[in-house]
């Protein structure tokens, strides 16, 4: 006879397992088909090119267009270097709150779509429920595109996807989009007195940096669109986090690495922002090599998500509204798997428990209210398939 859990017992579960973006989630998806098959529900695996790691996707429900797709990812940040007062890997209830790594960010919302699925198996529905669990979000939600395409291919097309990061169960219509480069510049090492003849890595960096500042400037300068407007702050930002170089004070530093991402607003392009900050590295490698030929500036481009723009009479927002009773406008500055759902065609809001100030801190929780609120939020959206 199956086994129903409940959402904090699935989410116990869940954060058991260490999930971390560098390692494997196997052991997760495995437990997570065992569960699915458990109660009949057949679910199916993409695996990762490396093979340690895969998504898992899965329907109930008649085999037809216009269902619900609940997503979430699986992956979370690492727990290394934090003061964490428990075992990350182990759900800890205290004062009405439930303490684990992804208990918010987004293992919460995880546990939710399993409930509800699972719920969905005894119930008569019209639409169809579908769950799509991926891997990598953390680390540029380039991974998820496969998964999106596979489920284009063999299941019915949904109306509407649930993406549910940490919003405190508010509707999110729109989010920003996220570019990221591994810059490398390739310097001439002299003495720091002959400083013409050399080549300082770190200061040809500096350069680069700079026009990220001008840029920023700039675009806090200019009359935000209206697609711009509701965003804190209302435009595109660029921003360096770590950087490092140079061996000596009195020599010309040889190497230099930094990290850049850029978060751009609906309505502007990545390739856009791209082409230019590969234009800027070419005009500074230009300048460089007419004093070593042998300098230069290697760009490796990483993550890019797209941006979540707010859609006009939106299926997902309407229906995402009608079960959470928010009318209120929301859009936010970090990026989600949603906008990879909606490149591809499908109507999409981002709608889950926890608040997202909780994800990837030291104690993470996620509070027994709003585990309480996506538990209503999933029992209204079975009446609303079966309606």
């Amino acid at each position: 006879m199956e086994q129903f859990l409940t959402p904090r017992e699935l989410l116990t579960k869940l954060v058991s397992f260490p999930t971390v973006s560098r390692d494997t989630n196997l052991p997760l998806v495995d437990w997570v088909e065992e569960y699915l098959g458990s109660h009949g529900i057949k679910s199916r695996r993409l695996m990762s090119p490396c093979g340690e790691k895969a998504h898992l996707y899965a329907q109930v429900g008649p085999e037809i267009d216009g269902g619900v797709i609940l997503s979430g990812h699986t992956d979370v940040v690492p727990v290394d270097g934090q003061a964490w007062s428990t075992d990350p890997w182990t759900l800890t209830e205290r004062d009405g709150k439930l303490f684990g790594r992804g208990a918010c960010d987004m293992k919460g919302f995880d546990a939710l779509a399993l409930y509800a699925m699972t719920r969905a198996k005894t119930r008569d529905l019209k639409r169809p429920l579908q769950l799509a669990f991926s891997f990598d979000e953390e680390v540029g939600c380039a991974a998820v595109v496969d998964l999106v395409e596979a489920m284009l291919g063999e299941l019915p097309k949904a109306r509407e996807v649930l993406v549910g990061e940490p919003t405190m169960m508010k509707v999110v219509s729109g989010h920003k989009g996220g570019l990221g480069y591994k810059v490398h510049v390739r310097g001439f090492e002299v003495h720091s007195s002959l400083l013409p003849y050399g080549v300082s890595a770190i200061m040809q960096a500096a350069k680069l940096i700079d026009w990220a500042n001008q840029k920023n400037a700039e675009n806090a300068a200019s009359a935000p669109s209206d697609l711009a407007a509701p965003f804190d702050p209302p435009f595109t930002t660029l921003h360096v986090g770590t950087i490092e170089g140079g061996t000596a004070h009195n020599i010309t530093a040889k190497d230099c690495s930094f990290f850049i991402e850029f978060r751009f607003v609906p309505g502007e392009s990545p390739d856009d922002w791209a082409k230019a900050f590969e234009a800027k590295a070419a005009e500074l490698t230009a300048e460089m090599q007419k004093i070593q030929p042998d300098t230069g500036i290697d760009l490796v481009r990483g993550f890019g998500v797209p941006a979540l723009a707010p859609e006009a009479d939106g299926a997902a927002e309407a229906l995402a509204r009608r079960l959470t009773g928010d009318n209120g406008s929301h859009v936010v500055s970090y990026g989600t798997e949603g906008s990879q759902f909606q490149t591809r065609g499908y109507s999409t809001v981002i709608c889950g428990p926890g608040d997202i100030a909780q994800a990837h801190q030291p104690d993470e929780f996620l509070s027994l209210e709003q585990l309480a609120a996506g538990e209503g939020f999933m029992d209204r959206l079975l009446d609303h398939l079966c309606a």
